[in-house]
């Protein structure tokens, strides 16, 4: 009996039976380290790898993640999930935080797991603003480079908000961007920020990936409207968008199975 719990402890630590103990790595970002967790599927010495990237003041540790990982693990597919500059235990100031230095981040990332021994492609996975990064790298680094993509309710909506002059119901001057502005759960977004996001060419530069592209989207999601899912899948030659009912932002109402969608298209794409 002692053994069996024994033998569940070890189990819990390492991650699933199907892949080798996680591997915690620190690795420099635009704006500071990154803290990373590298999962390679056991008993494999070559394998594809998925780049996961979490949304605006999230963390690689939110719940679609790890049960991405894990999936993904059990299919034979390795991952990295990173948490961006200025947010989970990466270093950094929220303060500073953009999405052009986020993409600058996630570059570093790939261009980490593109030299490891084993990794035989790389493909990318992003929810909510990591949709955004996901799609404008795939879009900069090319089919040849990225394989595979996969967008969960990409946040499109952030460049015409902060156009506007309002980020998350938060509205201010965007002629006359303050230092930084307080959400309403009072987190502080600074003016680099605010700045650069109206600007930014998202759809312009995403639209340059050929390769194959998934996108998830709720037409129930009411912090990215489901228009935004489907402006993202009209700039695509090979992209496929998966509709969802009566799911929030971050898919809660049931993760596995959304999770699922997504591992099974990269099954599909890389194995």
């Amino acid at each position: 009996m002692k053994k069996l719990a024994l033998i569940l402890v070890v189990a819990l630590l390492t991650g699933c039976v199907h892949a080798q103990p996680k591997q915690k790595i620190t690795l420099q970002g635009d704006h500071g380290k990154l803290s990373a967790i590298l999962q390679i599927p056991k008993d494999k010495k070559t394998y594809p790898l998925v780049m996961i990237m979490h949304g605006f003041n999230g963390h690689k540790d939110m719940p679609l993640f790890p049960e991405l990982e894990h999936q993904l693990n059990e299919r034979g597919i390795a991952t990295i999930r990173f948490d961006f500059n200025g947010q989970g235990e990466s270093e950094g100031s929220f303060l500073d935080m953009t999405i052009p230095n986020e993409i600058e981040d996630a570059r570093k990332i790939y261009e980490y797991v593109r030299q490891l021994p084993g990794v035989e492609s790389v493909s990318a996975v992003g929810h909510s603003q990591g949709g955004v990064v996901a799609s404008m790298l795939a879009g900069q680094l090319g089919a040849d480079k990225i394989k595979s993509i996969a967008l969960l309710a990409p946040a499109g909506e952030l460049k015409d908000d902060t156009a506007k002059g309002d980020l998350f119901g938060t509205q201010y001057d965007p002629e006359n961007i303050p230092e930084y502005i307080t959400l309403y759960i009072g987190l502080k977004v600074g003016r680099a920020f605010l700045a650069t996001t109206p600007h930014l060419p998202i759809y312009e530069v995403a639209s340059q990936y050929t390769g194959p592209v998934l996108i998830v989207h709720s037409v129930d999601d009411e912090l990215v409207p489901y228009v935004y899912g489907e402006r993202f899948k009209q700039g695509y030659k090979n992209a496929h968008l998966e509709t969802l009912h009566a799911f929030d932002h971050s898919f809660t109402q049931d993760v596995p199975a959304v999770i699922n969608l997504v591992a099974t298209f990269f099954s599909e794409q890389l194995l």
